[in-house]
């Protein structure tokens, strides 16, 4: 009876801990990098995995997407403007084998690298760049993030620069540029105003020359203008060759 009692206590002993470090179930997005003996033998996953309890190691590496959130880095850009810039990364690992054994720690190891990277090539660009040309700096820093962890299996999506603080400096001065700009785009149309108004002006008088009716139309149309419904008071517009003849008899009783 006890060599029945100790058969089951050993039978337990070895479900408890033997089977639990045999079996292993990954998920569909993950991975199982499997070491034996110290030495890699393969990837494996998803599903039921089964290991050699006591020599073989496995490590889980998940297959989705990180968001990266670069801290705020400070940055002095070529034209000598002092920014606090972050920016946030997607990146996904595409070989789980070299994201174990190339790296020791490829999370903490893409943050560094994206913090460096994002100073070194924010400072070679100025200041008007980094505001107007926002898509072509951020496809630069993918290109260079994604070149140097390419040898880590990790694959950078997308690079964005998120936010740009200036100095309130910066920002007063920006400020008055743009005023100063849209007061010379409203005195540069004015002018474009007046002067197409003036070329209107000329090609109507020269109309009206050729036609001494059409002037009168005109007069017409102006009183029809003025007179309006709440309007006590009518100018009405009289031509000055109406007043040629009295002007010349008068000239005549002078002499």
């Amino acid at each position: 009876m006890q060599n029945m009692y100790t058969a089951i206590f050993v039978a337990i002993l070895f479900i408890v801990i033997v089977v639990p470090n045999a079996v292993r179930i990954l998920r569909e997005y993950e991975r199982g990098v499997i070491f034996r003996l110290g030495r890699l033998i393969a990837v494996k996953g998803p599903g039921l995995i089964l290991l050699i309890p006591l020599v073989d190691k496995i490590v889980k590496v998940s297959l989705r997407t990180v968001v990266l959130d670069v801290p705020a880095q400070d940055v002095i850009t070529k034209d000598n403007v002092s920014l606090k810039v972050n920016a946030i990364i997607y990146f996904r690992v595409v070989q789980p084998q070299k994201a174990i054994v190339e790296v020791e720690n490829y999370l903490y190891a893409t943050s560094q690298l994206s913090q460096t990277t994002l100073r070194s090539v924010l400072g070679q660009s100025e200041l008007d760049d980094l505001l107007a040309e926002r898509e072509k700096i951020n496809l630069h820093l993918q290109k260079i993030i994604d070149h140097q962890m390419e040898p880590w299996g990790i694959k950078v999506s997308t690079v964005e620069v998120k936010n740009i603080d200036l100095p309130q400096e910066m920002q007063r001065a920006m400020a008055k540029q743009a005023e100063a700009e849209r007061e010379r785009r409203a005195k540069v149309i004015a002018a474009e105003g007046e002067f197409q108004a003036s070329q209107r002006l000329a090609d109507a008088a020269e109309i009206l020359s050729l036609q001494p009716s059409a002037l009168t139309l005109r007069y017409l149309q102006t009183l029809r203008e003025i007179a309006t419904e709440n309007n006590s008071t009518t100018i009405f517009p009289v031509p000055i060759d109406l007043l040629k003849p009295f002007l010349g008899h008068d000239k005549k009783r002078s002499e």
